[in-house]
């Protein structure tokens, strides 16, 4: 089963085309704008608007979405194998990621609709811990796919990607190798809180993995058929929602590259209103990161690189006390109108 459906969109004479991912946070949900019920992102032909692709792609996405954009960056080149022109060549598209403030997605087409970016990465989402997916599906399918290869060093190094993939560690990999399933259990449990590190920004690597494995819907071999795995029926709703295309993996490379750089650049700026409190600032950047951060540790982190200032103004806070409200610092806002700008690096 695949969906890259040659009929979405009328074949044409063009070879290029762009895709944009758009995002925004609302009520702290970090969300991506997609057309034709959610099952593709903005795209079109690629059109020489301006002298500057770049430029040309910033007037082309406010032109099809309505959207005026603050940051763009250019993600990738991709090269759909699976869609071909009137002339029989493959198709490729320059993908673009954009940020868009809340305050500014209110308008939009009406073939246009903001989507939670987890409706689509559900593995992604560790505000409140682990989900449970990972364990109890993903993780032990993921171990058959091991075992599918033939060459014992491929083996080992697809354990070796599970373990740095997906935050477990390697003696919680070996118990689910144990031929006894109650024993499975038992020793899996007592290694379950011996995780390796969840990596944030891996985002498109699990996404990699998961397509290789025939575990998405988009994949070329899904469902895929192991000896021991029967996957639920419900198991396309539970591993998120599929695409059109390639665009799924798209929106992966977009939430890997901005998660990998809000940690060293002033790019939350670009999602954020102009003034704003600390708690709607930490709670923005967790939408993005997927997990939990430190408060104290956080503010420590703001103060140190000057990022912010106070207003001298207070939220009206319908319960508690009023909280200060804060801007990004002047020096902050005219870096971000270079591309390069980075953020002071951490002491």
């Amino acid at each position: 089963m695949t969906l890259s459906y040659s009929h979405a969109h009328q074949q044409g004479s063009g070879t290029t085309e762009v895709v944009a991912v758009l995002v925004a946070i609302t009520d702290h949900i970090a969300r991506v704008l997609t057309v034709d019920q959610g099952k593709l992102l903005p795209n079109g032909p690629l059109m020489p608007l301006h002298r500057s692709l770049q430029a040309g792609v910033h007037q082309w996405v406010e032109e099809q979405t309505q959207q005026p954009l603050g940051y763009l960056e250019q993600l990738y080149t991709f090269v759909d194998t699976n869609r071909r022109n009137i002339d029989g060549h493959a198709l490729v598209y320059v993908s673009y990621l954009g940020l868009v403030q809340e305050t500014q997605t209110q308008q939009l087409q009406s073939q246009a609709l903001w989507r939670d970016w987890y409706d689509y990465f559900p593995w992604e989402n560790h505000l409140d811990g682990m989900p449970s997916i990972i364990i109890d599906f993903i993780v032990p399918v993921l171990l058959e796919w091991v075992n599918t290869a033939e060459d014992v060093t491929i083996q080992q190094r697809r354990r070796q990607r599970i373990r740095l993939c997906w935050g477990v560690s390697e003696a919680y990999l070996t118990d689910q190798a144990l031929p006894n399933a109650e024993s499975v259990n038992a020793h899996a449990n007592a290694h379950l809180n011996e995780s390796s590190e969840w990596v944030s920004e891996h985002v498109l690597l699990r996404y990699e993995m998961l397509y290789e494995a025939g575990l998405i819907p988009e994949a070329p071999n899904y469902p895929p058929n192991y000896q021991n795995t029967v996957l639920p029926d419900d198991w396309s709703q539970r591993i998120g929602v599929p695409m059109y295309y390639d665009h799924r993996r798209v929106i992966a490379t977009a939430i890997s590259r901005l998660r990998a750089k809000i940690e060293y650049r002033p790019l939350i700026f670009g999602l954020m209103p102009e003034v704003f409190t600390l708690s709607q600032l930490q709670q923005s950047v967790e939408a993005l990161s997927g997990i939990r951060l430190h408060k104290q540790n956080f503010r420590r982190l703001l103060d140190s690189q000057n990022l912010v200032m106070e207003t001298g103004e207070s939220s009206s806070a319908q319960r508690g006390r009023p909280a200060k409200l804060y801007r990004f610092c002047h020096d902050i806002e005219l870096q971000s109108l270079l591309m390069d700008s980075k953020l002071p690096k951490r002491k």
